[in-house]
């Protein structure tokens, strides 16, 4: 019968739900039950003699056997796995003589804490970021009693916070609409609601789930309806600004000038701008020629204003300006990496942008010659490849070029490709100099200055006969553009209101001494080479020797000022 009793009682512990381990005084494992083998993940069997820190490294059982002392509730780790564990002396005759640890696997409900605890602080955060997001938020269950309101919204409403947690909505919020969204299912956005004496705007969420509706939740949008009004008026507003700097954008992309600008009677003058007028309604190619300051600029802009593409972008690209190892880049655009110092995203080039409209290459003579072969294939393809791409887009573009260098001679030279010769020479617009229309003199120097009094401030009415007379004389090299510098110095230097001998330059009274223009044209070129001379020199002062900064303060390109530099002998 004992027998009988201890394998009952074995028995008994291997089937209890918490875990048993029995050491003797030695710390060896003298009874194990199953549940304790499961939690250490070791047989009951394989323990049995072993020492109970060869099992449990971190037990402190084998204190209890040393000290005699219990602990009680206290959490220990074994593996992956959480306990809470009881550990007490076994006594025999008042002497130590074992010790039994009873501990119950707290894993689960471990996680279930940490849950719980991440989930109460998802909540907190979601609740202060509702304070400050919105005016107002109310949530319901699905029988409509209140389950959470931010403090703002029951400020508003003028009530607790406490006293209307639990609350059915329609006894807390007049002029709800809640509880029917509730039964409908449906959402109502933007709705007007009069609560505390304001028409607010609202708006009102069911919550589903699994297609069943288990709440919602309600948000005061604007508490009173006033500033959904003063909101509608700044879009208004700024819809309003877009729109004018759109076709502010717009008309600055457009031409400028045109054919009434272009100011002279002359039969040489009036056969290139009746040229020009019956071009201007073709999608033709256009090429300009002429000396410096003819106009030809004003020619392209006023064949774009009066063609079907006036509405559309007038892209300018000086071909001399810019250097020739970024004129393709600024011509073709390029791919985001394409060269050092590329921008982030690319960039379109100047015949994309022209796209629809009409693209004016200016100075096309200077044109590199590796270039003119990539330009001669948009003018026969109509097709643009951006620098380090490669894929090829069609573009619809008009194109003008102008130049005052003698492109039939240049290709002579074996200068200039005899094939984009063509393309560009479809019709040829010859802008006479000045010398060859001094009749015309009067009526520019006339438009000249009513246009330089608006942009000087000025009131000068005319020049005098003696100034007439030298104008109409001046062989004028420099044509309109010189004529136009001659006028602004000597309004700039006025007594009175009509421009005098002298008040011109001192090359152009040198002139009317000596009636020599070679004489001067070289005074001219002199005064020119000082006054640039001295401009570089204090541009560079001022920028402390950095080129690249004085040119921008002389508002030229640096490779312009290289070769300024070069050509004046000037050291930097």
């Amino acid at each position: 019968m004992p027998g009988t009793r201890s394998f009952q009682f074995e028995a008994a512990l291997n089937a209890t739900y918490n875990a048993i381990i029995v050491i003797n005084e030695d710390c060896k494992v003298i009874f194990s039950n199953q549940a304790a083998g499961e939690i250490i993940n070791v047989s009951a069997e394989t323990m049995l003699g072993k020492h109970i820190k060869d099992v449990v490294p971190n037990t402190q059982l084998d204190q209890v056997v040393v000290d005699g002392r219990p602990r009680l509730h206290n959490r220990l780790t074994i593996g992956e796995r959480y306990v809470i564990t009881n550990r007490t002396p076994i006594l025999r005759d008042g002497k130590i003589v074992g010790a039994v640890a009873v501990f119950q696997d707290i894993t689960e409900l471990q996680k279930a804490l940490q849950e719980l605890h991440t989930t109460r602080d998802m909540l907190a955060m979601l609740e202060t970021g509702l304070e400050h997001v919105s005016d107002g938020i109310v949530m319901v269950d699905k029988n409509g009693c209140i389950t959470m309101m931010t403090d703002a919204y029951a400020r508003f409403l003028g009530l607790d916070h406490d006293e209307v947690m639990g609350r059915h909505i329609t006894q807390v919020i007049e002029n709800t609409r809640m509880h029917i969204v509730l039964n409908t299912g449906k959402a109502e956005i933007g709705e007007i609601q009069r609560i505390k004496g304001r028409d607010t705007v609202v708006m009102r969420i069911p919550i589903k789930n699994n297609g069943e509706v288990i709440g919602g939740i309600g948000q005061v949008m604007f508490q009173d309806i006033s500033d959904l009004k003063k909101l509608a008026q700044r879009l208004h507003l700024a819809e309003t600004k877009l729109e004018y700097y759109q076709q502010e954008y717009k008309r600055w992309q457009q031409s400028r000038y045109n054919f009434s600008n272009i100011a002279g009677e002359s039969p040489q003058l009036a056969l290139a701008k009746e040229l020009a007028r019956r071009v201007s309604k073709s999608p033709s190619t256009v090429l300009i020629q002429g000396e410096s300051g003819t106009g030809k600029e004003l020619i392209a802009h006023a064949i774009h204003g009066a063609s079907p593409r006036k509405d559309q972008a007038f892209i300018r690209v000086n071909c001399a300006a810019i250097p020739k190892d970024l004129l393709e880049a600024e011509l073709f655009g390029y791919v985001e990496g394409a060269f050092t110092g590329a921008k982030k995203g690319g960039k379109l080039g100047k015949i994309k942008l022209a796209h629809k409209g009409t693209i004016f290459l200016d100075e096309v003579g200077d044109m590199p010659i590796e270039m003119q072969m990539k330009l001669l294939r948009v003018l026969q393809e109509r097709e643009v490849e951006k620098l380090g791409g490669n894929e090829i887009e069609k573009v619809d573009i008009r194109v003008i070029a102008a130049t005052n260098k003698d492109l039939q001679q240049m290709v002579v030279e074996g200068e200039y490709r005899k094939d984009l010769y063509y393309r560009l020479n479809v019709v040829n617009i010859f802008m006479p100099p000045l010398r060859e229309h001094p009749q015309d003199i009067p009526i520019l120097a006339g438009e000249l200055i009513d246009k330089l009094n608006i942009d000087l401030g000025t009131a000068v009415t005319g020049v005098s006969p003696e100034v007439e007379t030298l104008l109409l004389s001046y062989h004028w090299p420099g044509n309109v553009r010189e004529l136009e510098n001659v006028l602004e110095r000597a309004m700039n230097v006025i007594e009175g209101s009509v421009i005098e001998l002298k008040d011109l330059p001192i090359y152009l009274q040198d002139y009317e001494l000596t009636g020599s223009p070679q004489a001067a044209a070289d005074t001219l070129e002199k005064e020119l080479e000082l006054a640039e001379k001295r401009a570089i020199k204090r541009a560079l002062k001022h920028a402390e020797g950095n080129k690249i900064k004085a040119a921008k303060i002389l508002n030229i390109h640096r490779a312009t000022l290289y070769r300024k530099l070069e050509k004046y002998q000037l050291d930097a």
